[in-house]
């Protein structure tokens, strides 16, 4: 064998070898996977309170993503969690298109394209945002297994937990239920007392006053560090103003009156939109831009408490004014009897109460009042916002916002500073000088083969 055919019989062993490395290459990264986050701040990599969290997690989560046929959507979600199931091998993920079971998608108020819904050992929990941070949270609410009740005052003409009329608060409360809250009506001529396992109880709206007992009832509830969610419309206080006093707030008399819903087609003034750019500064309204619809609402006053934290939650623009006068036919602002807003729809108090049983720990009480209870009936709990604050509001009242917090970890030097000088030198290098370096390393290529 010459020469010639020794090389080339070198040559095809040698791709053959290419090839079969090529080939083993692929079938191993098939069988093994590794990955290494190598950014500077590890900005791939889950925190050390994501792996505590997971490693608590013994039994095997399931997630469902409600997502629309979109490759891409569908891709960054199985990229989401596929960093969780690198460290949870039991993570299940399956898509389910939201349009092709919309029944099944207004049971679990499914209200993003991409939201997912986490089942473990029974209990629920969904997650909306691509963060980290929510996903952990919710699985940590998952593990926390304890049993929340809220308790609804009955007996009084309240908007009714289970009810389907269109004033109650079914829809709400079923979502309340899906996602780990147990609820129960409230009779306290017939309970005589608030159960010690309450974690909120819930004033809906009462049309008839309550009884003297009752509101003693209440009253001791809250003395004693109980946390409350009152629903008052306008024009009803049912005769609890003794709980009023108690907390320092007092309803606005009239409705308020939002002009900017005829923009938007709404023909009905009364209702009241709000938008991120009017909620105040709050851990119910965090990182919350949707708006909210509140059908009939009144402005909301607080007078200052000894020991009281109060802050405003809700608040409407300063285009919407109290409305003193009969709502019928066109409604107009009289700015020598009516107030201009902006206005406080809702308001939050918190204190810190010590324990009878234990004056060594102190209690987190937190209340909550709003100036309507129409916007999560049946009716409008459905529009944009309104369920989304209405979970955010029971989350808060009973201090699931204790969860933990992972920082945003951002890409660092990921831009080149350089001054004008150094970038016309780059420019006319990269323009200029390298093709020219080029062209004569050609020509000089050229005329050694031409002198041979």
């Amino acid at each position: 064998m010459n020469k010639q055919d020794q090389l080339r019989l070198t040559s095809g062993i040698t791709v053959l070898l290419l090839l079969a490395l090529f080939a083993l290459c692929a079938w191993l990264s098939t069988r093994y996977h590794f990955e290494s986050d190598m950014t500077r701040t590890g900005r791939h990599t889950l925190s050390e309170a994501s792996l505590q969290i997971l490693a608590e997690a013994g039994g095997p989560l399931e997630i469902s993503a409600y997502a629309r046929k979109d490759s891409e959507l569908r891709s960054l979600i199985k990229k989401f969690v596929g960093k969780f199931q690198s460290v949870k091998p039991d993570i299940t993920l399956r898509f389910v298109n939201p349009d092709a079971v919309p029944d099944e998608v207004r049971q679990l108020g499914i209200n993003v394209n991409g939201e997912l819904v986490l089942r473990y050992e029974g209990r629920t929990e969904h997650v909306r945002t691509n963060s980290e941070q929510e996903f952990v949270n919710a699985l940590q609410r998952l593990l926390r297994g304890t049993e929340r009740w809220l308790a609804f005052l009955q007996g009084h003409g309240e908007r009714h937990p289970g009810g389907k009329a269109n004033h109650d608060l079914g829809e709400w409360a079923a979502q309340l239920n899906y996602r780990g809250f147990k609820y129960r009506p409230l009779n306290l001529i017939e309970a005589k007392a608030i159960p010690d396992n309450t974690s909120v109880l819930i004033i809906a709206s009462p049309l008839v006053p309550l009884l003297p007992g009752e509101l003693t009832i209440i009253e001791d509830f809250l003395d004693r560090g109980g946390n409350l969610l009152w629903l008052m419309d306008p024009g009803e206080h049912s005769g609890m103003d003794s709980v009023a006093e108690m907390l320092g707030i007092s309803p606005a008399p009239g409705v308020i009156i939002d002009s900017a819903g005829q923009l938007l087609g709404i023909d009905d003034p009364t209702i009241v939109l709000t938008t991120a750019r009017l909620y105040p500064e709050h851990p119910i309204t965090k990182n919350f831009d949707l708006t909210v619809f509140f059908p009939k609402v009144t402005a909301i006053t607080s007078q200052a408490r000894k020991g009281w934290l109060i802050r405003p939650v809700l608040s409407s623009g300063n285009h919407t004014w109290l409305e003193l006068g009969e709502l019928q036919g066109e409604v107009g602002f009289d700015p020598a009897l009516e107030q201009q807003g902006p206005f406080t729809l809702g308001l939050s108090l918190e204190r810190r109460v010590k324990q009878r049983d234990d004056t060594s720990t102190d209690l987190q009480q937190r209340i909550l009042i709003v100036g309507d209870g129409d916007f999560l009936s049946n009716t409008y709990i459905g529009n944009s916002g309104n369920m989304e604050l209405g979970m955010r509001m029971i989350n808060w009242l009973s201090s699931d916002d204790s969860l933990i917090t992972i920082p945003v970890r951002t890409a660092e030097d990921t831009q080149l500073n350089m001054s004008q000088l150094l970038q016309g030198m780059f420019g006319l290098g990269f323009l200029l000088v390298l093709p020219l370096v080029f062209l004569g390393a050609g020509l000089l290529l050229w005329w050694r083969r031409k002198k041979r």
